[in-house]
């Protein structure tokens, strides 16, 4: 059950476009998965490297980096989201990177 879950996650984060970004909470309810931001943590930790989720487009619910600001981790999710021309000041996410998936991708690409 638990991969299943971590399919419809990963499956979910493959559909955000280059340069935008999206929160745990949105991942969640986009895989029809409501109130499981935490579960969306968990399985980008466990996404193989062979799918290559771009885990760095996913952020916290106030648009900020989810790691500390000094750690290799944030240093390399800023450096991927600066490489795809989203804008950060002091670690957020400007909200013109958020990602609004249209009604056909809600409707023809999202698998819940």
């Amino acid at each position: 059950m638990a991969k299943d879950n971590y399919q419809r996650i990963w499956q979910t984060v493959l559909l955000i476009p280059n340069g935008k970004v999206a929160s745990y909470g949105q991942i969640a309810d986009l895989a029809g998965l409501p109130g499981r931001a935490r579960l969306v943590g968990k399985a980008l930790g466990y996404a193989p490297a062979e799918l290559a989720v771009p885990w760095y487009r996913v952020l916290r619910s106030d648009r900020s980096l989810a790691f500390a600001p000094s750690c290799a981790t944030a240093l390399q999710q800023r450096q991927l989201l600066l490489a795809e021309g989203v804008v950060l000041k002091k670690n957020r996410v400007d909200s013109s990177a958020l990602w609004q998936p249209d009604l056909a991708e809600l409707l023809f690409k999202l698998q819940y």
